[in-house]
């Protein structure tokens, strides 16, 4: 049985009919979409996102690779990081159409999810994020973003089913890698400020009491 197969055998009738209906990448981002954000703790498994029908940008983003993995797309996922201690990470799972890059992910913002496949590189990409990556101190916070990660190379344990294996690959093999740089310190010095109007419209439909800075950790 294989990795894949291995995992839709763990799903119910429903959710594997689900599963089997996630046949394109706008198709995955939908399903991401239909899901309430939840900034917990907790880091699900993908079976476990599937069975509790919500996620947060890492469990999503790992569900989303995997979703990718199954229709013929290589799971790619880079962590785009922020200034240190003034936001939380944000984690995409990566996909190409004709050798251009796109992205899905999960988010709490509006504006940092779906990307189109239309982005020559990663840094073109990553850079789209940039402008809508605010902090709840009204601060322009995206700083770097990682290489991608290929979760096809981790198999053993089963992190697609296992709760406690798929949190080793997060933070033993995903998470803490070296961020490549998008700005550089001086660059950082002189961002403008984002004005109030700016703020409500990047956190329209937001729970603000998700966000880093405001939720209980």
């Amino acid at each position: 049985m294989t990795f894949l197969s291995n995992f839709e055998s763990h799903l119910p009738d429903a959710e594997r009919a689900l599963w089997r209906s996630l046949d394109s990448p706008f198709a995955i981002q939908t399903f991401l979409d239909s899901m309430p954000y939840v900034g917990e703790a907790r880091d699900r498994s993908p079976l476990n996102v599937m069975l509790d029908r919500q996620c947060h940008c890492l469990d999503g983003g790992f569900l989303a690779a995997l979703a990718l993995w199954r229709i013929g797309y290589r799971p790619l996922l880079i962590d785009i990081v922020p200034d240190p201690g003034a936001d939380d990470d944000h984690v995409l799972a990566l996909f190409q159409m004709e050798g251009r890059w796109g992205a899905l992910a999960k988010s709490n913002y509006i504006n940092l999810g779906f990307r189109e496949p239309v982005h020559k590189n990663l840094r073109e990409l990553v850079m789209t994020y940039f402008e809508h990556y605010c902090s709840v101190w009204k601060t322009k916070s995206l700083r770097g973003y990682t290489r991608p990660f290929d979760a096809s190379r981790h198999t053993c344990p089963d992190w697609a089913c296992d709760e406690a294996a798929s949190n080793r690959l997060y933070y033993k093999h995903f998470y803490g890698r070296k961020a490549i740089s998008l700005i550089t310190p001086s660059m950082a010095t002189r961002l403008n400020p984002i004005t109030e109007r700016m703020y409500k419209a990047e956190t329209l439909f937001t729970n603000l009491d998700e966000s880093f800075g405001n939720r209980d950790e």
